[in-house]
């Protein structure tokens, strides 16, 4: 396969979009006084962002471009393409922004510091008390690409379960005779 196949070509538009939107709403959540990663999981922009993506990117490969059928290799791939784009660029604004402003990556810092520190007793009982105070010290040496790094892995994880449920959802393979 070629990257001028709409199997890469198609998913690559969509990530790109994808990322460009993402990274326009980690800068709002944050001028809007919330933190974007330190929402919790279930609240996490991305699932909605990626699932109407991932649908929409599939859909128009499968109707428009591979004559109503979609196997499901192609649509992982499809999806990983996507995903991987979205997630980089996103992963490269978090690492811009937070080199060019100063208080992303202070507030990151100082609320997860607060919520590490009044959740102590909680975090304690699940991980012990050597890996809570190994996380409390590392924290303030927290980086721009930590963050980004941060950003990028979850962006993957969320992206490739998304991917699978919905490549299965939208796979349609021609009917045998």
């Amino acid at each position: 396969m070629n990257t001028k196949s709409p199997l890469f070509k198609v998913p690559f538009r969509w990530g790109l979009v994808g990322g460009v939107i993402a990274s326009i709403v980690i800068a709002v959540l944050f001028y809007f006084g919330q933190h974007p990663f330190l929402l919790p999981a279930v609240f996490d922009f991305r699932i909605i962002l990626f699932a109407v993506f991932i649908f929409f990117n599939l859909k128009e490969l499968r109707d428009y471009y591979l004559q109503g059928l979609l196997f499901f290799w192609q649509g992982m791939i499809g999806s990983f393409v996507f995903i991987t784009t979205s997630a980089l660029i996103g992963s490269i604004f978090t690492w811009g922004f937070a080199k060019w402003n100063g208080n992303f990556l202070r507030s990151y810092i100082e609320k997860l510091q607060a919520q590490l520190i009044s959740y102590k007793d909680e975090i304690i009982t699940s991980v012990g008390a050597e890996t809570y105070n190994q996380q409390l010290a590392k924290l303030p040496l927290t980086s721009p690409l930590d963050l980004a790094g941060d950003y990028f892995l979850k962006s993957m994880i969320i992206g490739l379960f998304l991917a699978i449920v919905i490549t299965t959802i939208l796979r349609k393979q021609p009917k045998p005779e």
